[in-house]
Protein backbone atom coordinates (compact mmCIF):
# COMPACT_ATOMS: atom_id res chain seq x y z
CA UNK A 1 0.00 0.00 0.00
CA UNK A 2 1.23 3.46 -0.83
CA UNK A 3 2.35 5.39 2.20
CA UNK A 4 3.46 2.24 4.01
CA UNK A 5 6.44 3.93 5.66
CA UNK A 6 6.14 6.96 7.85
CA UNK A 7 7.96 9.95 6.32
CA UNK A 8 11.62 10.01 7.25
CA UNK A 9 11.46 6.50 8.73
CA UNK A 10 14.41 5.20 6.73
CA UNK A 11 16.79 8.01 7.72
CA UNK A 12 15.57 8.58 11.26
CA UNK A 13 18.44 9.54 13.60
CA UNK A 14 18.56 10.13 17.36
CA UNK A 15 17.41 13.69 17.98
CA UNK A 16 18.89 16.01 20.57
CA UNK A 17 15.90 17.72 22.26
CA UNK A 18 18.12 20.60 23.31
CA UNK A 19 19.05 21.44 19.72
CA UNK A 20 15.88 23.42 19.06
CA UNK A 21 16.12 25.28 22.36
CA UNK A 22 19.65 26.40 21.50
CA UNK A 23 18.52 27.63 18.10
CA UNK A 24 15.52 29.47 19.58
CA UNK A 25 17.96 31.60 21.53
CA UNK A 26 19.52 32.64 18.22
CA UNK A 27 16.34 32.66 16.10
CA UNK A 28 13.37 33.61 18.32
CA UNK A 29 10.89 33.05 15.45
CA UNK A 30 11.46 29.30 15.86
CA UNK A 31 9.48 29.40 19.10
CA UNK A 32 6.41 28.94 16.87
CA UNK A 33 7.67 25.44 16.05
CA UNK A 34 7.73 24.52 19.73
CA UNK A 35 4.15 25.79 20.09
CA UNK A 36 3.00 24.00 16.93
CA UNK A 37 4.63 20.74 18.01
CA UNK A 38 2.90 20.84 21.40
CA UNK A 39 -0.40 21.37 19.58
CA UNK A 40 0.27 18.47 17.22
CA UNK A 41 1.27 16.19 20.10
CA UNK A 42 -2.08 16.89 21.80
CA UNK A 43 -4.10 16.06 18.69
CA UNK A 44 -6.49 13.12 19.00
CA UNK A 45 -5.67 11.66 15.61
CA UNK A 46 -8.58 10.14 13.65
CA UNK A 47 -10.95 10.44 16.63
CA UNK A 48 -13.82 11.42 14.28
CA UNK A 49 -12.93 9.12 11.39
CA UNK A 50 -16.07 7.85 9.70
CA UNK A 51 -18.35 10.28 11.55
CA UNK A 52 -20.64 12.71 9.71
CA UNK A 53 -18.76 15.87 8.81
CA UNK A 54 -19.50 19.03 10.73
CA UNK A 55 -20.20 22.21 8.72
CA UNK A 56 -16.83 23.55 9.93
CA UNK A 57 -14.95 20.48 8.68
CA UNK A 58 -16.74 20.65 5.34
CA UNK A 59 -15.85 24.34 5.06
CA UNK A 60 -12.16 23.63 5.76
CA UNK A 61 -12.26 20.86 3.15
CA UNK A 62 -13.66 23.09 0.43
CA UNK A 63 -11.23 25.89 1.29
CA UNK A 64 -8.36 23.39 1.12
CA UNK A 65 -9.51 22.19 -2.30
CA UNK A 66 -9.94 25.72 -3.60
CA UNK A 67 -6.55 26.91 -2.33
CA UNK A 68 -4.87 23.78 -3.70
CA UNK A 69 -6.30 24.54 -7.13
CA UNK A 70 -9.11 21.97 -7.33
CA UNK A 71 -12.31 23.91 -6.57
CA UNK A 72 -14.39 21.65 -8.82
CA UNK A 73 -13.69 18.50 -6.78
CA UNK A 74 -16.54 17.18 -4.62
CA UNK A 75 -16.19 16.14 -0.99
CA UNK A 76 -16.73 12.40 -0.44
CA UNK A 77 -17.05 11.06 3.10
CA UNK A 78 -15.49 7.66 3.74
CA UNK A 79 -17.42 5.79 6.42
CA UNK A 80 -15.19 2.88 7.48
CA UNK A 81 -11.61 1.64 7.56
CA UNK A 82 -12.15 -0.87 4.78
CA UNK A 83 -13.21 1.86 2.36
CA UNK A 84 -10.44 4.11 3.67
CA UNK A 85 -7.87 1.40 2.94
CA UNK A 86 -9.23 0.96 -0.59
CA UNK A 87 -9.17 4.71 -1.21
CA UNK A 88 -5.58 4.99 0.06
CA UNK A 89 -4.53 2.00 -2.03
CA UNK A 90 -5.92 3.57 -5.20
CA UNK A 91 -4.08 6.88 -4.80
CA UNK A 92 -1.65 7.83 -7.54
CA UNK A 93 1.34 9.59 -5.97
CA UNK A 94 2.06 11.25 -9.33
CA UNK A 95 -1.39 12.77 -9.72
CA UNK A 96 -1.86 16.57 -10.04
CA UNK A 97 -3.03 17.03 -6.44
CA UNK A 98 -0.01 15.20 -5.00
CA UNK A 99 2.28 17.21 -7.28
CA UNK A 100 0.59 20.44 -6.21
CA UNK A 101 1.27 19.65 -2.55
CA UNK A 102 4.89 18.79 -3.30
CA UNK A 103 5.37 22.06 -5.18
CA UNK A 104 3.82 24.02 -2.32
CA UNK A 105 6.10 22.29 0.19
CA UNK A 106 9.13 23.06 -1.96
CA UNK A 107 8.10 26.73 -2.19
CA UNK A 108 7.63 26.90 1.58
CA UNK A 109 11.09 25.42 2.06
CA UNK A 110 12.62 28.15 -0.09
CA UNK A 111 10.65 30.83 1.77
CA UNK A 112 11.81 29.45 5.12
CA UNK A 113 15.43 29.46 3.97
CA UNK A 114 15.11 33.17 3.19
CA UNK A 115 15.24 33.92 6.91
CA UNK A 116 16.58 30.83 8.70
CA UNK A 117 19.53 28.56 7.92
CA UNK A 118 19.27 25.11 6.39
CA UNK A 119 20.52 23.70 9.71
CA UNK A 120 17.80 25.52 11.64
CA UNK A 121 15.11 24.26 9.28
CA UNK A 122 16.41 20.70 9.54
CA UNK A 123 16.47 20.88 13.35
CA UNK A 124 12.94 22.32 13.46
CA UNK A 125 11.49 19.60 11.21
CA UNK A 126 13.38 16.85 13.06
CA UNK A 127 12.03 18.21 16.34
CA UNK A 128 8.46 17.92 15.06
CA UNK A 129 8.96 14.33 13.93
CA UNK A 130 10.76 13.29 17.12
CA UNK A 131 8.13 14.81 19.41
CA UNK A 132 5.04 13.77 17.46
CA UNK A 133 5.87 10.57 15.54
CA UNK A 134 5.49 7.68 17.98
CA UNK A 135 2.55 9.15 19.88
CA UNK A 136 0.80 9.84 16.59
CA UNK A 137 1.28 6.26 15.42
CA UNK A 138 0.04 4.85 18.73
CA UNK A 139 -3.02 7.12 18.61
CA UNK A 140 -3.89 6.03 15.07
CA UNK A 141 -3.42 2.36 15.97
CA UNK A 142 -5.70 2.77 19.00
CA UNK A 143 -8.39 4.39 16.85
CA UNK A 144 -8.11 1.58 14.31
CA UNK A 145 -8.45 -0.99 17.09
CA UNK A 146 -11.81 0.49 18.06
CA UNK A 147 -12.96 -0.59 14.58
CA UNK A 148 -11.26 -4.00 14.92
CA UNK A 149 -8.85 -2.86 12.22
CA UNK A 150 -5.39 -4.37 12.68
CA UNK A 151 -3.96 -4.23 9.15
CA UNK A 152 -0.49 -2.79 9.69
CA UNK A 153 -0.34 -1.45 6.15
CA UNK A 154 -3.44 0.72 6.43
CA UNK A 155 -2.45 1.89 9.93
CA UNK A 156 0.97 2.87 8.59
CA UNK A 157 -0.67 4.62 5.64
CA UNK A 158 -2.89 6.70 7.93
CA UNK A 159 -0.08 7.49 10.38
CA UNK A 160 2.31 8.30 7.55
CA UNK A 161 -0.20 10.68 5.98
CA UNK A 162 -0.73 12.40 9.34
CA UNK A 163 3.00 12.80 9.96
CA UNK A 164 3.46 14.15 6.43
CA UNK A 165 0.76 16.72 7.18
CA UNK A 166 2.64 17.69 10.35
CA UNK A 167 5.81 18.14 8.31
CA UNK A 168 3.96 20.29 5.78
CA UNK A 169 2.29 22.39 8.47
CA UNK A 170 5.66 22.87 10.18
CA UNK A 171 6.99 24.24 6.89
CA UNK A 172 4.09 26.72 6.92
CA UNK A 173 5.23 27.83 10.37
CA UNK A 174 8.90 28.07 9.40
CA UNK A 175 8.05 30.11 6.31
CA UNK A 176 5.77 32.44 8.30
CA UNK A 177 3.03 31.69 5.76
CA UNK A 178 -0.64 32.50 6.27
CA UNK A 179 -2.85 30.02 8.11
CA UNK A 180 -5.07 30.02 5.02
CA UNK A 181 -2.26 28.19 3.18
CA UNK A 182 -3.63 24.90 1.78
CA UNK A 183 -1.11 22.81 3.70
CA UNK A 184 -2.15 24.52 6.93
CA UNK A 185 -5.77 23.76 6.09
CA UNK A 186 -4.92 20.12 5.43
CA UNK A 187 -3.40 19.86 8.91
CA UNK A 188 -6.61 21.38 10.30
CA UNK A 189 -8.55 18.45 8.82
CA UNK A 190 -6.31 16.01 10.69
CA UNK A 191 -6.66 18.13 13.82
CA UNK A 192 -10.45 17.85 13.43
CA UNK A 193 -10.04 14.08 13.81
CA UNK A 194 -10.27 13.00 10.17
CA UNK A 195 -7.98 11.51 7.54
CA UNK A 196 -7.97 13.53 4.29
CA UNK A 197 -6.96 10.60 2.11
CA UNK A 198 -6.72 12.54 -1.12
CA UNK A 199 -8.27 13.35 -4.46
CA UNK A 200 -9.32 10.50 -6.74
CA UNK A 201 -10.92 11.59 -9.98
CA UNK A 202 -13.49 14.22 -9.11
CA UNK A 203 -13.78 13.25 -5.43
CA UNK A 204 -11.86 14.29 -2.31
CA UNK A 205 -11.95 11.27 -0.02
CA UNK A 206 -12.15 12.23 3.64
CA UNK A 207 -12.37 9.56 6.35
Amino acid sequence: MAGHNMPGEEQRRPFDPEALETLIEEIPSLVTIRTFTAEAARTAWLKNAGDPLTPETADISYRFLSELGFPEVALARIENWSDAAAAAESLDWNDPAWEAEEQLAAALTMEALDHISEEALSVALSYVQARVGQGLYDNVADCAALWDENDEQVINAAAGAALRACHQAALVQCANAELSHPLALKFQLFKAGHWPIGIAGSSFNLF
